[in-house]
């Protein structure tokens, strides 16, 4: 063996895999006996080394029949770029050597992922098509610390993680390489060797852009930055004025089962994109809420226990179907709100469960970093490069895909320590509290750079608990979010509701104490795809007494909310009074519609409660403010009557509400109001249009300066049966009637 050779032993644990550093072995390196080329080129019988315009310079000396060649080239410099030339029997092929690039990444990205402040890190991690010292490839990057080897592999290399071996990052445990020739489209995963040198089960990239359609679960090479998007317009609209000043009426989905294709196919993003949206909009809703897209193995979990947190499932297509799809819903004037996931992850050996042979992005106690209930990993909040990756992908669904909010899934379990757990299953901090101060901390600060570098986006956190200040700025010591579910409201209301009428007088609380506490938060009332599944029926199921009296509850109960203090949101089918249970395996129960008037009836009302919302700021300017609220009957439980009045501006008028929960008609019942004068009956859930039985107040009805309930002004009402009427103040109306000239027949 001559003096420039490489030492056989490297060579050996090369070819086995096994070697610390291959990149200090393959590839040039400048030696006192001149520049020495080293390849790995498995199959390969000879080997040479060419110029880019294919001529050869030099002939490889065969050193291990696994594929390892060397030479000596004394007088090429090293930087002078070069080709390889492989034969055997079946033919000849070229190449370029991975191992002939220098590396992708900095020091910067280095010290940045080490401090946690690498807010475009799916920018470097990941796998990313790019042309490398003028050559075309992709260049892969990857957080694997504790490992001994990291390789990427795929089809390009036969799945052989001797190939591509990975360079490590000493500074921050990157691991990254430059695989020439790879294209968009490649299909990989990482084989990673454990530091006790334990070979794992292949891992999908933490970072992958698109995945396999299940079950098939490996990485797909795909850009994500070169759709060119025409919603500059909804952008710059959505950073004007306050969200909680604006009108924000959900429609939450689930895309595999809104509507499922023959032979109950998946439909795709486009697909939907022309499908849902213009319902949507149709509908008047303002805000399209999707349950989690990011890639999922198991259908059944509805995408909470994602893998690919970087990826939109391939379930309805590419990532550029799903920018399509975003584009179209601005376009059509609606906002995506994403339901994410940053509390927890699945087990899967494909995912990040020990990722490179022991907790890394988990936390290492198991009291802190498993969940008994779903039987996922929890992750570790504290450690920064965590964080980091999760507040990345935060600000990946923004930046990338333009979505304009976040909700932020089991938000409760994240801050507490014995989240249900029990005695014995948790430890407190050393003060004795419970909270995950780990968890807070990672809360407040995406909020603060969400919503820094998105003005006018919203996140939303789904959080049950009585914890203060979920939606107060992170500076006034909350978490910083921008609104929280109301899950009071929605239990209450709901549990009301569903009792029959005539026990209503005793559970009357159940609809008056939400509006002590509606305020302590900006509140979205949800009801949502947790409230109709797992046995619990539908919101029509719910309601009490025969098939017309459960509409007339549910047309009531949908009055109520639209006109409560908060946003709105609905899960699907519940606009059309679904029936059946939820199930992600089926599309909605659509041909309920075209059957009689009830179904029907029930949509359009809640069209016309997202429209009459919408367009009157009286019901959504004051959503989140204690002036936009006044009771005006209260306590009328032996009727199960309820009132209220809702302001806007100073100069926006006024809205009541009113609500006979009973299926008994008031005639001649007389409700305090803020101004005499006309006041429009503006809604009426028992009208004939929504399949009620037609009563009401003619349009209207004239309030004089009669006091009552603490007004200064009163009307006498006609209250249908399990009913809710809007009345607004509209004076003007009656002054034009009364000058209009008397037509003559």
């Amino acid at each position: 063996m001559q003096a420039w050779q490489a030492p056989a032993r490297e060579v050996d644990a090369l070819v086995a895999g096994r070697h610390h550093d291959p990149f200090a072995l393959l590839g040039p390196h400048q030696t006192e006996h001149g520049l020495v080329l080293r390849a790995f080129v498995p199959d390969a019988q000879t080997l040479d080394a060419i110029e880019p315009d294919g001529a050869v310079f030099a002939a490889f000396e065969p050193r291990h029949p696994a594929g390892f060649f060397e030479v000596l080239v004394p007088d090429r410099p090293a930087w002078a770029r070069y080709r390889l030339r492989a034969r055997n029997e079946g033919g000849t092929w070229e190449l370029d050597d991975p191992y002939s690039f220098p590396p992708v990444l900095g020091p910067l990205d280095d010290h940045l992922l080490v401090e946690g402040t690498h807010r475009t890190l799916y920018e470097r991690l990941g796998a990313h098509p790019d042309a490398h010292e003028g050559v075309e490839g992709v260049r892969f990057a990857v957080w694997a610390p504790n490992a001994a080897r990291v390789s990427v592999v795929g089809d390009f290399n036969r799945w052989d993680g001797r190939r591509h071996q990975m360079r490590k990052r000493v500074d921050s445990g990157l691991w990254e390489i430059f695989a020439p020739g790879v294209a968009e489209g490649a299909i990989y995963k990482y084989e990673i060797v454990a530091a006790d040198g334990r070979l794992l089960p292949l891992k999908a990239d933490p970072f992958g852009f698109a995945g396999e359609f299940r079950p098939a679960t490996g990485s797909v090479v795909a850009r994500t930055d070169n759709f060119a998007w025409g919603d500059d317009a909804h952008i710059a609209a959505r950073a004007e004025g306050e969200a909680r000043r604006k009108p924000m009426s959900t429609y939450e989905v689930h895309l595999g089962s809104w509507r499922r294709g023959e032979d109950n196919r998946f439909l795709t993003y486009d697909e939907l994109a022309d499908e849902l949206i213009p319902y949507v909009q149709w509908m008047g809703f303002t805000h399209l809420e999707l349950l989690p897209i990011s890639e999922h193995p198991l259908d059944a979990s509805w995408g909470y226990q994602p893998i690919g947190l970087f990826a939109p499932t391939s379930r309805f297509g590419d990532p550029a179907g799903f920018a399509r799809f975003v584009d179209k819903a601005h376009a059509a004037g609606l906002s995506v709100i994403l339901d994410w996931v940053p509390a927890h992850f699945p087990t899967d050996i494909h995912g990040l469960a020990h990722f490179d042979g022991g907790p890394l992005y988990e936390h290492p106690n198991p009291q802190r970093g498993f969940h008994p209930d779903w039987n996922t990993a929890i992750y570790d909040f504290g450690r920064r490069e965590v964080a980091n990756m999760l507040i990345a992908n935060a600000l990946y669904w923004l930046d990338r895909f333009h979505v304009d909010g976040l909700r932020v899934d089991a938000v409760a379990s994240m801050l507490y320590l014995d989240y249900s757990r029990k005695h014995g299953e948790w430890s407190p901090n050393p003060d004795g509290s419970n909270d995950n101060k780990d968890a807070v901390s990672f809360l407040r600060r995406a909020n603060e750079i969400i919503y820094a570098e998105h003005p006018g986006t919203v996140v939303i956190a789904e959080e049950s608990t009585s914890w203060a200040g979920v939606s107060q700025p992170v500076f006034a010591g909350g978490l910083g979010f921008g609104f929280k579910w109301n899950m009071g409201w929605m239990h209450d209301t709901l549990d009301y509701m569903s009792l029959d009428p005539v026990y209503r007088p005793w559970h009357h609380n159940r609809v008056t104490f939400g509006i002590t506490y509606a305020f302590s938060e900006n509140f979205v009332l949800p009801l949502s795809h947790d409230e109709v599944v797992h046995g619990k029926g539908t919101i029509l199921s719910r309601m009490p007494g025969d098939d017309w009296q459960q509409f007339a509850n549910m047309r009531a109960c949908y009055g109520m909310m639209w006109a409560y203090s908060g946003k709105k949101l609905l899960f699907m089918g519940q606009e059309f009074a679904q029936r059946r249970e939820w199930s992600e395996e089926r599309s909605l129960d659509w041909h309920l519609v075209g059957m009689g008037p009830y179904h029907r009836g029930m949509q359009l009302l809640v069209r016309d409660l997202n429209l009459i919302y919408r367009d009157t700021p009286a019901l959504h300017v004051r959503d989140c403010e204690p002036e936009g609220f006044r009771w005006i009957v209260v306590d009328d439980s032996a009727q199960s009557v309820f009132a209220w009045a809702r302001f806007g501006e100073d100069d926006d008028a006024p809205v009541v509400m009113v609500a006979n929960l009973t299926p008994v008609p008031r005639h001649d019942y007389r409700v305090g109001l803020p101004r005499a004068g006309r006041w429009r009956e503006i809604l009426n859930t028992d009208a004939d249009l929504y399949g009620g039985s037609g009563m009401g107040n003619l349009g209207g009805a004239d309030a004089t300066e009669e006091p009552a309930h603490g007004l200064p002004a009163s009307a006498r009402l006609t209250l249908p049966p399990l009913a809710t009427l809007y009345f607004k103040w509209e004076p003007e109306t009656r002054a034009a009637e009364r000058d209009e000239p008397e037509q003559s027949n």
